[in-house]
C-alpha cells in the first residue's frame, strides 16, 4: 500500500532515485512516516483492504499437525499488480506470527500496526509493475470462536471468514472488491482428509503426511475461502450438465447425510431455471461438526452445521430452502461480489428471495404471507439496523451483528416490491442479466438500480431511494393495505 504516490515525470523519477540511493546509505532512515493500518475506505470496515495494488492470485501452503488448537505452519505467496508507486505494502493480517517476508525474491522489512502487516521492500515498486510477496507465518486456530477465521470442528478445522476474518488465517487484501485466484496446498496426517475451494490439482504422500492441492477456476473474494481438514469422506456425484459435485462429511455420518446430500442436483436445476447456468467449476456441501450459529456460502463448498441435518424437528421444506439460500449466493455474492460491505443487501436479499421463492413453489409455504410478515416488521428492522442499502456498522466487538434481519428478509422485501413494480417478466430478465453481465466481478447498489431502470425502461431512482435508503418502509405496490411500524418501547405512552 502506498504511503506516498508520486507522478512519473522525469524530475520526480530522478528525485526518487536520489532518495533511494541516500536511503541505501542509511541517510534518510526517518523519511517514511511511522507504519499505520490503512484501508480502502469501506464505510463499515474502514481499515479493511488496502489501496495501491490489485491481487491476481494467492498460493497458500498450510501444514496441520493434527491438533486443532495449535498453530499451523504456513506460507502465503501473493502475485499482484501495483496500481500506484509503493514504498510500503500493507496486507491485512492478525493473530499469526510472521517470521520472514520477501518482495520480488528479496528480503523485506516488516512490522505490524493494528491488524495490518506493513512491509517495506528493499526497492520501491513502481505503478504498473508486477509484485510478488511471500510471507512465512503461522495460522492460529486457537482464538475466540466468535471472531471468525478458523472454526474448530469435532474432527479438525474449517473456515468461516465472513465478513472480515480471512486475515485471521492468511495475509491478504481482505476485501471483496479485490477478488483473485487461489491455490491451496494442505499438508496433514495421512489419516485425515483435506478439501478446499475449487478442484483437486494433485495429491502426494510423504512419510506420515499427505499434501492435497486445490485450485480455483474463477476469482474469489477472501471472505469466501474454505479449507476443511478432518476425519471426513468426500462424496462425489454429478449435477446438471455434468457438473462435478462433491460433499464433505464426517466419515461416520456418510449414510446419515445421504438423504440430504442427494437433493443438491435438484436444487441446482431449480436455481438454473431462475437465473441461468451455475457459474463455477464445482459445488458441494461441507457439513461440519461445529456450532457456528450460521451456514456460509464459501465458494464451491458451502459450510453447514451438522445439526441442521442431524437434529429432528426441522421440516424438510425448511432445510431445503436453507440449502437453496447458500446455493443462490453462488450467483449473488460469490460470482457477483459486493463492491463495499454496504452492498451486502444484494447478497443476502437475493439469497433470501430465492430461499422464500423455493419454499413457496416446492414447499408450499406462501411467499406472499412471508413478505407481508416481513413488511409488518420492516420499520422495526430499519430502526434497529438502518435501511437495507445503508446498514449501520456492526456493534463493537460483535462483527457478526452486521447480519441483521434487514439485510435478509428486509432486503428480500425490496426485491418483492421491485417485482410488484415492474412485473414478473421484467424482474426475471433483470436477475438473469445481472448475474450474466457482472459474472466473476464486483458490483454496487448503484449498478443494480441503474440496470433495473434500463430493464424497466423508466427511471426507478425514486422507487429505490425509498426502498433502499428511507427510514420508513414505503407503501407496497399492489398491497396498499399492508402496514408496518417499529415496535413500541416498553411503557411507551401511545397517542390517543
Amino acid at each position: 500500500m502506498p504511503l506516498t504516490s508520486r507522478n512519473t515525470a522525469p524530475r520526480a523519477r530522478w528525485l526518487r532515485s536520489a532518495v533511494l540511493v541516500a536511503a541505501s546509505a542509511g541517510l534518510v532512515a526517518a523519511a517514511l512516516p511511522a507504519p499505520a493500518p490503512l484501508g480502502i475506505g469501506d464505510p463499515l470496515f474502514p481499515h479493511l483492504g488496502n489501496p495501491g495494488y490489485d491481487v491476481l492470485s494467492y498460493d497458500i501452503d498450510l501444514t496441520y499437525g493434527g491438533r486443532n488448537t495449535e498453530p499451523l505452519a504456513a506460507v502465503t505467496r501473493i502475485e499482484a499488480l501495483a496500481t500506484a508507486d509503493l514504498e510500503r505494502v500493507n496486507l491485512d493480517f492478525t493473530y499469526g506470527e510472521v517470521s520472514a517476508v520477501t518482495v520480488d525474491g528479496a528480503p523485506a522489512d516488516f512490522t505490524t500496526s493494528g491488524e495490518d502487516l506493513v512491509i517495506t521492500p528493499a526497492r520501491a515498486v513502481e505503478e504498473g509493475e508486477p509484485l510478488e510477496i511471500a510471507v512465512v507465518h503461522t495460522s492460529d486456530p486457537s482464538g475466540p470462536v466468535d471472531t471468525g477465521g478458523w472454526v474448530r470442528t469435532g474432527d479438525g478445522l474449517a473456515m468461516a471468514n465472513q465478513a472480515d476474518a480471512a486475515h485471521r488465517v492468511f495475509p491478504s487484501n481482505d476485501h471483496p472488491a479485490d477478488k483473485a485466484y487461489f491455490t491451496f496446498r494442505i499438508t496433514a496426517p495421512r489419516a485425515l482428509t483435506a478439501v478446499a475451494n475449487g478442484l483437486p490439482a494433485g495429491r502426494t504422500e510423504k512419510g506420515a503426511t499427505t499434501t492435497w492441492t486445490y485450485r480455483t477456476s474463477h476469482p474469489m473474494a477472501t471472505e469466501l475461502a474454505q479449507v476443511s481438514i478432518g476425519a471426513t469422506t468426500v462424496v462425489h456425484r454429478t449435477g446438471p450438465h455434468g457438473l462435478p459435485l462433491r460433499d464433505v462429511v464426517r466419515t461416520a455420518d456418510r449414510e446419515l447425510m445421504e438423504p440430504w446430500l442427494k437433493r443438491t442436483p435438484g436444487h441446482l436445476e431449480w436455481m438454473e431455471r431462475q437465473v441461468g447456468r451455475y457459474p463455477f467449476e464445482t459445488y458441494g456441501l461441507l457439513v461440519a461438526d461445529a456450532d457456528t450459529g450460521f451456514e456460509l456460502e464459501t465458494q464451491t463448498l458451502s459450510l453447514f452445521e451438522r445439526r441442521l441435518f442431524a437434529e429432528p424437528g426441522y421440516p424438510d421444506w425448511y432445510v431445503d430452502s436453507i440449502m437453496v439460500h447458500e446455493l443462490a449466493h453462488h450467483w449473488f455474492g460469490n460470482s457477483v461480489s459486493p463492491r463495499t460491505w454496504s452492498d451486502l443487501w444484494l447478497n443476502e436479499g437475493h439469497a433470501s428471495w430465492y430461499e422464500a421463492l423455493y419454499a413457496d413453489e416446492v414447499g408450499k409455504q406462501s411467499l406472499e404471507r412471508r413478505m407481508k410478515a416481513a413488511y409488518g416488521a420492516s420499520d422495526g428492522w430499519r430502526a434497529a439496523g438502518g435501511p437495507p442499502a445503508a446498514p449501520e456498522p456492526p456493534s463493537p466487538g460483535q462483527k457478526i451483528s452486521l447480519f441483521r434481519p434487514v439485510v435478509y428478509d428486509g432486503s428480500a422485501l425490496v426485491l418483492y416490491a421491485l417485482r410488484q413494480e415492474i412485473g414478473k417478466d421484467a424482474f426475471q430478465h433483470l436477475q438473469r442479466r445481472w448475474v450474466s453481465e457482472h459474472r466473476d466481478a464486483t458490483a454496487s447498489t448503484a449498478d443494480f438500480t441503474e440496470m433495473a431502470s434500463q430493464v424497466a425502461d423508466r427511471d426507478l431512482s425514486a422507487f429505490f431511494a425509498d426502498w433502499l435508503y428511507a427510514e420508513k418502509t414505503p407503501p407496497m405496490p399492489g398491497h396498499p393495505d399492508w402496514s408496518s411500524r417499529a415496535p413500541q418501547p416498553p411503557n411507551a405512552v401511545k397517542p390517543g
